[in-house]
């Protein structure tokens, strides 16, 4: 019996087909398995771009030591991290004993609002009314708000669950990015090959507007949440407001996702207006605090697509958008998408002029 043969093109469409299955699946499994580890290689990525720079500055001061300067920097980067999470964990903790000691001892006393309360614009008699319950039973007023008190604990508890795994994503991306700036050197080469396979000729310009777009978005926001954070907490200590460095590095996190400050500023200004302090401290604090809170309008323009071949709206749009979408991550990879989208868009236009233009005779 004859054996009927496939035409040559069919079983060549055959066969293409399954080598194109094989490598999807490849390529999809291999994806579904590195999956999880894509943030923490992320961040490391964008960390050890952001500190480049500075890194082979250290290395050259301490004599091309390579693995030095890298265990410097490792260190350095866990001690910004995990202090502040350390004194502000400890502070919430010592916080709370305290609070159930004088509960338990039936020995917690609030200060009574002062009368300037009630001239608060729209809350002002409802704030008065329930600080003045409190202040005289506490107990009881907690009873009574049984309810929204456990539900903002719940929600504070969510919240510190929260912090806690973003920190522990920073320490794993720190420790990610410590390993890239050990392989520096066999590290870009190996990025500038698969840039250099998808967009040919133009690697080095789109590696170099990258790695600017990622320097800036973190001067221009991570540098101005962290100025924001220090002028308010400068503030706060100046008038006395209790636990400055914990509100201080609350305003840290809030200028970082970009949330308006005023959330946390507001609060603090109608303390201090509550408390002993005169009037002109009260509102030359009121004006400090309203000044740092719109400080970033004043700095972005200024820092924010600095040293990038692109236009800093351009920056500034990929950057919140990108965090709308992804969080804070999506700070600079909304801005790095956006840039590099722009110089496409760029090249593309350049590119059908040129393929437009006839020659004169």
């Amino acid at each position: 019996m004859n054996q009927t043969s496939l035409p040559s093109p069919v079983r060549n469409a055959i066969e293409i087909t399954v080598y194109l299955l094989l490598i999807a699946a490849i390529v999809v499994w291999c994806f579904r398995i590195v999956a999880p580890f894509i943030p923490f290689l992320l961040w490391g990525t964008i960390i050890a771009i952001a500190v480049y720079s500075p890194f082979l500055a250290l290395r050259r001061a301490l004599g091309e030591r390579n693995k030095l300067a890298v265990l410097i920097f490792v260190l350095l980067g866990l001690g910004i991290i995990v202090l502040p999470t350390w004194m502000f964990a400890g502070s919430l903790i010592d916080s709370a004993q305290q609070f159930r000691g004088n509960l338990e001892s039936g020995q917690f006393d609030i200060a009574p609002p002062g009368e300037n309360v009630k001239d608060w614009p729209l809350i002002g008699e409802r704030v008065y009314e329930q600080w003045s319950d409190a202040a005289a039973n506490f107990e009881d007023w907690l009873e009574e708000h049984n309810e929204q008190v456990k539900d903002l604990v719940e929600a504070g508890l969510s919240k510190a669950v929260g912090i806690g795994a973003a920190v522990l994503q920073f320490v794993l991306a720190t420790l990610i990015a410590g390993a890239m700036l050990a392989n520096d050197e066999s590290t870009k080469a190996m990025i500038k090959r698969i840039v250099a396979r998808l967009v040919g000729a133009r690697a080095d310009e789109f590696l170099d507007l990258t790695t600017a777009t990622v320097r800036s978005v973190t001067i221009g926001v991570l540098g101005i949440a962290f100025i924001q954070a220090l002028l308010g907490g400068i503030g706060m200590v100046a008038v006395g407001v209790p636990a400055a460095g914990v509100w201080a590095l609350l305003v840290l996190l809030l200028a970082i996702a970009q949330v308006p400050l005023l959330v946390v500023f507001l609060p603090i200004i109608a303390y201090v207006f509550s408390t002993d302090q005169s009037t002109t401290v009260a509102v030359v604090f009121a004006i400090w605090s309203i000044a740092v809170s719109f400080a970033d309008a004043a700095l972005k323009p200024m820092l924010l697509g600095r040293g990038v071949d692109a236009p800093m709206i351009v920056i500034l749009l990929g950057a919140i958008g990108g965090m709308l979408l992804s969080g804070i991550i999506g700070l600079f990879l909304g801005a790095v998408v956006l840039a590099l989208g722009y110089k496409l868009l760029q090249a593309w236009l350049d590119s059908d002029g040129e393929a437009g233009a006839e020659p004169t005779s």
